[in-house]
């Protein structure tokens, strides 16, 4: 049976990436919670594939409302980083990603997705994972997909704001509304 992750310190990471001025770098969480930033981490199965440009891109197009949350976005597969860059450098029209906002990491020995529950081991391929952590480092909200769905960028910002209020959020709610007064 696998282990509970949400409600406890997530797993640490630190990995290799294309950072959005299209340099190589290193994201990590460690450095999001000194900067006291949530983290959105999601992963991806890999590269110049067909459902995954959709997501990263709707990501990238929605980042400044994530920025505007105090949370930065991370993209993550098990592609290295020059692949990465190559897809980056790829335009939207030509199944590419074009420039992104935020950074897209390479977990090429595959650690932090499989210590994410998320590595397809047989394949080497992460499944769509997307985690919240918040700034003191407890993972917030997990949600796996099958890697034929696509996630939802306005859901997401949904339940980032709704973990940022505090308070309980009933079924359906919505940025701005009222949470639950018990």
């Amino acid at each position: 049976m696998p282990e509970r992750m949400v409600g406890k310190q997530a797993p640490r990471f630190e990995m290799e990436a294309v950072l959005p001025n299209k340099e190589f770098g290193k994201v990590s969480l460690e450095e999001n919670m000194k900067n006291d930033k949530w983290t959105v981490l999601f992963f991806y199965p890999m590269d110049f594939t067909f459902v995954c440009p959709t997501e990263i891109t709707a990501m990238s197009d929605r980042f400044e409302e994530f920025e505007d949350l105090d949370a930065v976005v991370v993209g993550a597969s098990t592609d290295t980083i020059h692949t990465h860059l190559a897809w980056i450098n790829t335009d939207r029209k030509n199944n590419g990603l074009g420039q992104l906002n935020y950074s897209l990491a390479a977990d090429t020995n595959h650690v932090v997705a499989r210590d994410y529950g998320v590595l397809i081991e047989e394949e080497g391929v992460a499944l769509r994972g997307l985690f919240i952590i918040d700034p003191e480092g407890e993972l917030k909200y997990s949600v796996v997909n099958h890697n034929n769905i696509g996630r939802d960028v306005d859901e997401t910002l949904r339940v980032l704001q709704a973990l940022q209020t505090g308070g309980l959020c009933p079924a359906n709610w919505k940025p701005g509304q009222a949470t639950l007064n018990v």
